[in-house]
């Protein structure tokens, strides 16, 4: 048991310091102690701290890793794996509370408060990525550096996450622009001709299902004149990116856009992706376009291709989602289109 010695301080209040002292063979093996306001406190840390070096003793030293640690290991090792926007959401892990939580002694109670802070200034969705990806870290480092801190405290906690809506699956995105929105937007485009070409780049968006980054990313070499397919290097997947080249099919629109580009680089479009989203948000807010992104055109080409008459296994040779239930987010059918 812990000694308990009242003492009294320089500026006349009492003290109680606990002392600890573990002997082997006559031999003091360990030592330490701590001083508190009150007796029963003195008291209960020493039986605590005791009962602590004995499962030491019997167990060995409590192993203990921080978070933040874990995550910078598995930035340094896997980050170059995804893209910038997952690398700053992996990163910015790092500059919460949760990330100087002991890995092994992670509770429910953590990841509540985590999202509950979170939940002030993000929604749901956004802070459901957060809880994915501190399981995603913290089982991929537990695997490679042979940690055995337990994995179950994140299904527990998703549970209780669920039920009180602090986190939630991403909304269904359903916009589309309308024809009047295209016509003001090619029309705003076709004035303002400068260094980017917005109006071909729009319309080739929409022909061609493809993203910003993606358009910006082809290759004249890529392209097959005779069987007008192109390829999209790296294409986005949410497990392998880097070397999923994937070939597509120009639609006729789309390939007619492409050969009035000059060939003056490598690459079709030469253009940085973020500038052209940020041209057309511009664009927007000039003509008040209200919540329409760059993005929606994408969906606005996959519905196209729909309603035109293609089948799932067709559009997808032209889009390149890799499943019906990736490819069915981005299909906001119009009834009053569909061919007959």
């Amino acid at each position: 048991m812990a000694s308990i010695t009242k003492r009294k301080r320089s500026d006349g209040t009492i003290a109680y310091r606990a002392d600890i002292r573990i002997k082997r063979k006559g031999v003091i093996v360990h030592q330490e102690s701590r001083t508190f306001d009150r007796h029963a406190l003195a008291k209960a840390w020493g039986a605590k701290r005791e009962l602590e070096l004995q499962e030491i003793e019997v167990y060995g030293e409590q192993k203990s890793v921080l978070i933040k640690d874990l995550i910078s290991q598995y930035i340094e090792r896997f980050v170059d794996n995804y893209g910038r926007s997952k690398q700053a959401d992996i990163k910015r892990l790092t500059n919460y509370d949760i990330a100087n939580i002991d890995a092994y002694k992670l509770k429910v109670s953590h990841l509540m408060n985590h999202c509950i802070e979170r939940n002030k200034v993000a929604q749901p969705q956004t802070v459901q990525n957060d809880v994915i990806w501190l399981r995603v870290i913290m089982r991929t480092m537990r695997d490679v550096d042979g940690h055995d801190y337990s994995m179950d405290v994140f299904d527990d906690a998703t549970i209780a996450l669920k039920r009180e809506k602090l986190i939630a699956k991403s909304n269904r995105r359903e916009r589309r622009p309308t024809s009047l929105e295209l016509w003001r937007l090619s029309r705003y485009f076709a004035k303002r001709e400068g260094t980017i070409p917005m109006l071909r780049i729009m319309w080739f968006a929409i022909y061609s299902t493809r993203r910003a980054n993606e358009a910006c990313r082809l290759l004249w070499s890529d392209n097959n004149d005779q069987k007008a397919t192109g390829m999209v290097r790296d294409l986005k997947h949410p497990k392998k990116k880097k070397g999923n080249n994937k070939r597509f099919k120009y639609t006729q629109s789309a390939w007619k856009i492409v050969q009035k580009q000059p060939k003056v680089d490598e690459r079709i479009f030469p253009y940085n992706s973020k500038t052209i989203c940020s041209y057309f948000a511009d664009a927007c807010e000039m003509l008040e376009i209200h919540d329409l992104h760059f993005h929606d055109l994408r969906h606005e080409g996959v519905s196209r291709l729909f309603e035109s008459g293609l089948q799932i296994e067709q559009v997808q040779l032209v889009s390149l989602h890799q499943s019906w239930t990736e490819l069915k987010r981005y299909t906001n059918l119009r009834p009053e289109n569909l061919i007959a």
